[in-house]
């Protein structure tokens, strides 16, 4: 089973939990969180020596609050694959709306082939207006006014940018027209002619893959469609296994049978201590502080609601709740081997994250965890 490791990006904060500071009143200086984007690299270093397979980071942009303070993840690869040698580096997700995907594709496949093809290509949506639109680009977030017009054009454009991004990665010269880009342009005069087509440079010399967020029945349908990888992340259990089986399901109409488990990556948020008290005692202020500030955003809509049904959008789940729904796995080492092993038991599962650093906890402690799925959870799973 490949496995790997995901953080936020965080600034250590020590007053992590339910209530006040307000979320958006969170404001950390350019220090501080340099200081956690430095941190982050050791991180990345750590999980190659601890034997994970893959180290993911996400992009976001903006966030004086401290959650999340990479904004470039193709950059902060590359420094970290000048530290690793084997780990893979990744991104849950590159946000590639927000991108032009030209540039996209050109970054990704430096990162890409100076690693010695050791980048993952995790693209996403966007979650957060504040970000999108500074950006150029729209989000459908729960907490846009515009969701519905803004969702339309987010997934109107992210389909042309991975159009774009995989047509110039496949082919020694290419053209595109859509509705949002033209490439190239029409008119562009060179040497006493017109440019015609554009050959990307460098283009991957390594196989690629390509992963994306399951979040919604639309994403469920796309993205085995397009043949890309899914992540399923902050789901109901059951959820997980129904759209687990219809990816499968849905990759076979397209391309074939799919090997059990295979192009479908778990994300569990997981919690390792010496006995069950404590593991509830650490994960709870992390934990309310993910929601505090995660849940306006409409991030908890995978949890089961009391009527079966996905919750609404902008639920704050409890601890007790999201342990209940088996998101967030917690407990002794056995404890926490046993959560796992009965998803890898269900779903098959060929690909795993665990997410071991919530808002609060300290970079040492984040490693510790690591270090204890490694050696005290890892060996318990069969």
């Amino acid at each position: 089973m490949e496995t790997g490791v995901f953080m936020f990006g965080a600034v250590e904060m020590d007053d992590a939990g339910p209530g006040l500071p307000a979320p958006t009143d969170r404001r950390y200086s350019q220090q501080e969180m340099w200081n956690a984007a430095m941190r982050l690299l050791d991180m990345g270093v750590a999980a190659e020596r601890l034997g994970f397979d893959v180290f993911q980071l996400t992009e976001h942009h903006f966030q004086h609050e401290g959650y999340e303070v990479v904004p470039n993840g193709l950059l902060f690869g590359m420094a970290l694959a000048m530290k690793t040698e084997r780990i893979k580096i990744g991104a849950m997700f590159h946000i590639i709306p927000q991108w032009h995907p030209l540039r996209f594709a050109e970054d990704f496949a430096t990162l890409h082939n100076l690693s010695g093809g050791r980048a993952v290509l995790g693209v996403g949506r966007g979650t957060v207006p504040r970000e999108a639109q500074a950006l150029g680009t729209q989000v459908g977030s729960f907490d846009n006014p515009d969701q519905a017009v803004a969702d339309q054009m987010n997934r109107e454009v992210m389909e042309e940018c991975m159009d774009v991004i995989l047509t110039a990665f496949e082919n020694e010269s290419f053209s595109y027209r859509g509705k949002h880009f033209v490439f190239p342009p029409d008119g562009i005069p060179d040497r006493g002619g017109f440019v015609e087509t554009l050959t990307l440079v460098p283009r991957p010399l390594y196989p690629y893959e390509v992963w994306q967020a399951i979040t919604s029945p639309p994403s469920l349908q796309h993205v085995p469609e397009r043949g890309f990888g899914g992540v399923f992340w902050l789901m109901h259990h059951q959820f997980i296994k129904q759209r687990w089986d219809r990816f499968a399901e849905v990759w076979e109409q397209h391309h074939g049978t799919l090997a059990p488990g295979e192009k479908r990556n778990l994300v569990l948020n997981i919690r390792i201590e010496d006995s069950h008290e404590q593991a509830w005692k650490s994960a709870r202020p992390g934990h309310d502080e993910y929601w505090k500030f995660l849940g306006p955003y409409g991030w908890s809509k995978g949890y089961m609601g009391k009527d079966g049904k996905p919750a609404a959008s902008g639920l704050i789940p409890t601890l007790e709740e999201s342990v209940d729904q088996k998101v967030w796995v917690i407990g002794t080492a056995e404890e926490v081997a046993e959560g796992i092993q009965e998803y890898k038991d269900a779903l098959n599962l060929k690909h795993f994250t665990i997410y071991p650093n919530f808002p609060g906890d300290s970079y040492t402690y984040s490693e510790e965890q690591m270090q204890r799925y490694a050696e005290e959870v890892r060996p318990l799973l069969r």
